[in-house]
């Protein structure tokens, strides 16, 4: 699927504004950074230092005012939305600091649900499989408001995964719980780049969990702080 001699994933001079009742808002301002496929990356800065938009745009949910974005060879600013959510789909899973799981589904059939909106033959073997690899298989006949928010998460990254994405974003994936459990999430994530070699781009603003990872940038106020980025 990707070239380990290219970046998997590359952004050069991206700049993203908004227009706000004051005027334009400058979000992002001319962010380089490339990802090389198995790489743990990190994007860390303040609330409001444009992290999460650069994690939208790397993944293709939206596109810069200005400069390219590369994913695994592919353009996204000559593609449709269309065409991007086609290669969301095939290359790219999520994980957000808020579960986003279907209440009236439980943790098996939530993570079915991709694969059964791709047309999979073997969607609940696998969601098995994916719940297994995260340690819920006890658990996968319960519905969201019975499992813990640990347990939740650890259904979202089955989720995430179970499709084999080459790269999986995570926004702030801890945001929502307790610092033990926490740590038991990153753990997992950790251990399913190393693992498994999926390429890892997390937000956050903790340093010690940023730290974990290979490389990243600092972004402050929309631009990328020199000397930070490994």
């Amino acid at each position: 699927m990707n070239d380990p001699t290219r970046p998997l994933l590359e952004a050069c001079h991206v700049s993203k504004s908004v227009r706000g009742p004051e005027g334009r808002l400058e979000i992002l301002s001319g962010v380089d950074l490339h990802i090389m496929a198995g790489e743990s990356f990190a994007i860390v800065g303040a609330s409001g230092s444009g992290k999460t938009t650069l994690l939208g745009l790397l993944a293709g949910l939206d596109t810069p005012d200005a400069g390219d974005i590369t994913l695994d060879g592919h353009a996204l600013h000559r593609l449709d939305e269309e065409a991007r959510a086609d290669l969301r789909r095939r290359l790219v899973g999520f994980v957000f600091q808020s579960f986003h799981l279907l209440p009236a589904l439980t943790a098996e059939e939530n993570v079915m649900l991709p694969l059964e909106l791709e047309g999979s033959s073997d969607a609940r073997s696998r969601a098995r499989e994916a719940l297994d690899a995260v340690g819920l298989s006890p658990r996968r006949r319960h519905y969201p408001a019975q499992l813990s928010g640990g347990e939740q998460q650890r259904v979202a990254i089955a989720r995430a995964f179970v499709h084999g994405p080459c790269v999986l974003f995570a926004d702030e994936p801890t945001g929502n719980l307790d610092q033990r459990t926490g740590h038991h999430v990153c753990d997992l994530l950790f251990a399913l780049n190393r693992d498994h070699h999926t390429t890892l781009v997390l937000v956050t603003h903790d340093a010690s969990l940023a730290a974990r990872c290979q490389r990243g940038i600092e972004l402050d106020e929309g631009r990328v702080v020199p000397g930070i980025h490994a």
